[in-house]
């Protein structure tokens, strides 16, 4: 193959990514990484040029969304703590059940902590939830600041000696920076072993914005 033969497929593929909001440095990256492995490779017998430059792109968007499952950390003493943070109606507080009814699946004992307390029924949607699957819960109601609720949480958590404790907070945006700096003192006083970014599928490339914001 050379450059000459796969120039207007790699375009196809560039504005196709671009179409679906990747984000413009990735698409580079990837457009670049793909014209690299193909430039110069030998056909193989019994495929055409175009099936062979497919197999290129689906490996390499196997490689870029991550070729590996990353597992969930579990210490070895004391609870494993989660932390879950994400946009608004994202989904974070369905997900916190979920992984709960699949770490339950796993043996493990979970408690939620409620540290939702500006969405309305947000409390209720995760005590609802958690009576479904049989998890522990503690809840302060919503004129407690989070990282509070977070605090006493996780000591509920020891007192009762779960395994893993997994906690919901609201929605925020990475431009709001009194949201972003209440989800720190959370993070600050709950130690997450893990956590966990929720974004919808069709974000696009805010995801990435996102997620800088909550490396803090």
């Amino acid at each position: 193959m050379t450059k000459e033969n796969i120039a207007e497929p790699m375009k196809d593929i560039r504005r196709a990514l671009l179409e679906a909001y990747v984000s413009l440095p990735v698409v580079r990256k990837f457009v670049q990484s793909v014209s690299d492995q193909a430039v110069g490779m030998g056909v193989i017998r019994g495929f055409k040029p175009d099936q062979q430059l497919v197999k290129i792109v689906h490996d390499e968007l196997v490689k870029v969304m991550g070729g590996e499952v990353s597992e969930i950390q579990f210490v070895k003493s004391g609870p494993t703590v989660i932390l879950l943070a994400g946009f608004q109606g994202v989904g974070k507080t369905t997900v916190c059940a979920k992984l709960a009814y699949y770490l339950k699946k796993q043996g493990k004992s979970c408690m939620f902590i409620a540290g939702d307390v500006y969405r309305p029924a947000a409390i209720d949607q995760l005590v609802i939830l958690g009576e479904k699957i049989g998890m522990l819960m503690y809840t302060a109601g919503t004129e407690v600041k989070p990282a509070d609720i977070a605090k006493q949480g996780l000591k509920e958590s020891k007192i009762n000696n779960v395994n893993v404790v997994i906690m919901d907070t609201a929605g925020r945006l990475q431009v709001d920076k009194g949201m972003m700096d209440e989800l720190k003192d959370v993070k600050r006083f709950l130690n997450p072993t893990e956590t966990l970014l929720v974004v919808d599928a069709m974000t696009g490339q805010e995801a990435a914005c996102n997620l800088c914001a909550c490396r803090y």
